[in-house]
């Protein structure tokens, strides 16, 4: 699946949401499809969990 077609489902997602259930729907939704990206990055192996704790400086090394 394209990364189009995911951003338009999440897009309608977020629209349904604002729609029936008001703008606290909508960040509740919001909230948790962002969290469900990390969750989804660190389980695929794109994200290691250092690196939510990683200082600045140690980054640029």
């Amino acid at each position: 699946m394209s990364m189009a077609v995911v951003g338009m489902i999440a897009g309608m997602a977020l629209a349904f949401a604002g729609y029936f259930g008001g703008f606290g729907a909508f960040l509740l939704v919001a909230a948790l499809g962002a969290v469900g990206f990390v969750v989804g990055r660190f389980l695929d192996g794109d994200m290691e969990l250092g690196d939510f704790f990683r200082t600045r400086d140690d980054r640029r090394r």
